[in-house]
């Protein structure tokens, strides 16, 4: 069973929006995950959403997910109803490039599990009317849900048969997560994943996300993790997620098509 190797465009962030996708196309990547945000700032300089349409078709790549809804699950009162109507918009944008996951990012500050219950449920029924699926997802340094255990809870309390979870292996690395947790998941309420590695030298449960390295390049075990989602049954999409400016440096196809060739290494495809 083979993966499908897509490429989230903060690995190469600096470029134009619609370079990311001619770059995922010709490193070889079948999909790309975008952030709502660049497509808000190329519409906002006088382009198109169809110029986006138009460049995913054209290179022929597939959307897994896109990237973010954030605020709905510290906002209260009349700014929780405007962050709904913005996550309704967002939603709308996703569903129309046609992607069928939007990943909702927990809080940075502290917060109640049954709140952020609630509020996934919130997201999943503006999601359902609209056609597409809010993820929910954890963040090693975002103290609103550092862990996949939380994440997990979550999705099993909302109890929605819409209800997933993005898995990102340098977060689960990077926070007290439950050793082994992921292959306890159903591989039906993994929405997609994001793979990358941690910075060598500095210590686990203290990095952020400009730490992230090259797969490959870092302490995590990789092939463990494929390992698990082999096991459960997940061989769907997966995606290089990094952050880091080093890479950003550098020539942007040559890091993609260096993710791309390390990631078919360690899938051995």
């Amino acid at each position: 069973m083979s993966f499908t190797l897509c490429l989230n465009t903060s690995t190469i962030k600096p470029q134009p929006l619609l370079e990311k996708i001619r770059i995922a196309a010709e490193a070889g990547f079948a999909g790309v995950e975008l952030w709502i945000n660049d497509i808000y700032e190329y519409v906002g300089r006088g382009g198109e959403v169809r110029d986006v349409e138009q460049a995913l078709q054209d290179h022929g790549l597939i959307v897994p997910c896109m990237i973010a809804l954030r605020g709905w699950g510290e906002a209260v009162g009349r700014e929780y109803d405007l962050m709904l109507e913005e996550a309704r918009r967002r939603m709308e944008l996703a569903a129309r490039i046609g992607s069928p996951y939007v990943v909702a990012t927990p809080p940075r500050e502290p917060c109640e599990v049954n709140q952020l219950v609630d509020r996934y449920g919130d997201l999943l029924e503006i999601g359902r009317d609209v056609g597409i699926k809010p993820t929910f997802e954890y963040i090693s340094f975002f103290a609103g849900a550092q862990t996949l255990d939380v994440a997990w809870q979550v999705v099993q309390q909302v109890d929605d048969e819409d209800a997933t979870l993005i898995p990102d292996v340098f977060h689960t690395w990077n926070s007290p997560s439950t050793e082994g947790l992921l292959a306890q998941i159903p591989a039906a309420r993994i929405s997609h994943y994001h793979i990358d590695d941690a910075h060598p030298e500095i210590p686990r449960c203290q990095q952020t996300d400009p730490d992230r390295v090259m797969i490959g390049d870092g302490p995590i075990d990789l092939a463990a993790e494929i390992q698990m989602l082999r096991e459960i049954g997940y061989t769907r999409t997966i995606s290089l997620e990094l952050f880091n400016a080093e890479l950003w440096q550098q020539d942007p196809l040559q890091v993609a098509q260096s993710g791309r060739q390390r990631l078919a290494t360690l899938l051995q495809e």
